[in-house]
């Protein structure tokens, strides 16, 4: 790489200064990218530390492109920057494209799907669950797609026979092939659950002892936060049973103590009418999918007798009607005086 002239050699190293940025910002966002797909967090410390690497090593070449077109008498970096403008010459610029083409791809991801139509309701509705569970499963596997695919073009286009390469992680792969069955089963599991439908991103879901909302999800892991904040990573091969709490409809069981001194017809025509109440309140009505079945009494315990109330509500709404009945009936036995056994 040679320039006759100072406003060449001054335009020639500005090209190389802007390349050398735009190579290592795009470079070191896709490692870190990159390191957003694991699952767990404690692995995004060794892609920062390769995206530090990798700025470092398109600063290195960068200095030594600018040492070789100035001129400058600095070794090694002179000798480097010979050989890497020789190399320019002949791969180096078929690499850079493949890298570009592959970062404008990679950036078009979540514009085109972007494009993809999402149930806009105020309502939590199984279409938009679907709709936010294939968004988030087609933009997962589409940025692994494409830097695969941009990997091996790269690699290829340096020399390296990508066929051979292939031939020998198929052998690897055989050679791990126990320990990759927990990722097949992952994998088979999370079609299966995207296919059928059992959950989707927003949902609120329970497996085993966790219960949270289904914040991200793609084929092979499911990511829950629970009520206190935690996250939780579940492979999809270990849900082998799943309560979904958010699926249609749902159901608010309030259970109000009644103290055994009290009458019973009378706590019960205010419970009933509470209930009611409640349910005519126009603030509240959009919240309830059908009217409350007031069971009546449901336990003769030592303490107190147990009324029930059953309200059939709209998905994910059940907690917050349940909280409320339970405020609004506690304000009533007070006015009325019913006892319960905390005022006996």
């Amino acid at each position: 790489m040679q320039a006759n002239s100072l406003p060449w050699q001054a335009l020639l190293g500005l090209g190389v200064v802007s390349l050398t940025l735009w190579l290592g910002r795009t470079g070191a966002r896709l490692l870190n990218q990159a390191g957003r797909l694991t699952p767990m967090q404690a692995d995004d410390r060794y892609w920062r530390i390769l995206g530090f690497v990798w700025w470092g090593m398109t600063l290195l070449g960068g200095l030594s492109l600018l040492t070789e077109i100035f001129r400058l008498p600095l070794e090694p970096f002179r000798t480097w920057g010979h050989q890497l403008s020789q190399w320019l010459g002949s791969r180096g610029l078929t690499g850079l494209l493949i890298l570009a083409s592959a970062s404008l791809v990679y950036r078009l991801i979540p514009m085109l799907l972007g494009r993809i139509p999402v149930v806009a309701s105020p309502e939590f509705t199984r279409q938009q669950v679907r709709s936010q569970t294939l968004k988030a499963v087609l933009d997962s596997g589409l940025r692994t797609l494409v830097l695969v695919i941009g990997g091996l073009f790269f690699l290829s286009n340096l020399g390296l026979n990508v066929t051979a390469l292939l031939a020998g992680v198929g052998v690897a792969g055989l050679a791990v092939s126990f320990a990759a069955q927990n990722l097949i089963r992952d994998l088979i599991n999370g079609f299966f659950i995207l296919l059928e439908d059992q959950f989707g991103v927003g949902d609120v879901i329970t497996v085993g002892a966790l219960t949270g909302t289904v914040e991200r999800f793609n084929l092979r892991i499911t990511v829950l936060r629970d009520v206190e904040g935690r996250v939780h990573f579940l492979p999809n091969s270990g849900i082998t049973v799943v309560s979904v709490l958010s699926r249609d409809w749902a159901r608010a069981v309030v259970d109000v103590p009644v103290s055994w001194k009290e009458d019973l017809e009378r706590a019960l025509e205010a419970f009933r009418d509470e209930a009611e109440r409640f349910y005519q309140d126009p603030q509240w009505r959009p919240k309830f999918s059908a009217p409350p079945d007031v069971q009546g009494v449901q336990q003769l315990a030592n303490e107190a007798i147990v009324l029930r109330v059953l309200f059939t509500t709209k998905p994910k709404e059940q907690w917050e009607v349940g909280r409320e009945f339970r405020r609004r009936i506690a304000e009533r036995f007070g006015r009325e005086a019913i006892k319960t056994p905390a005022t006996q």
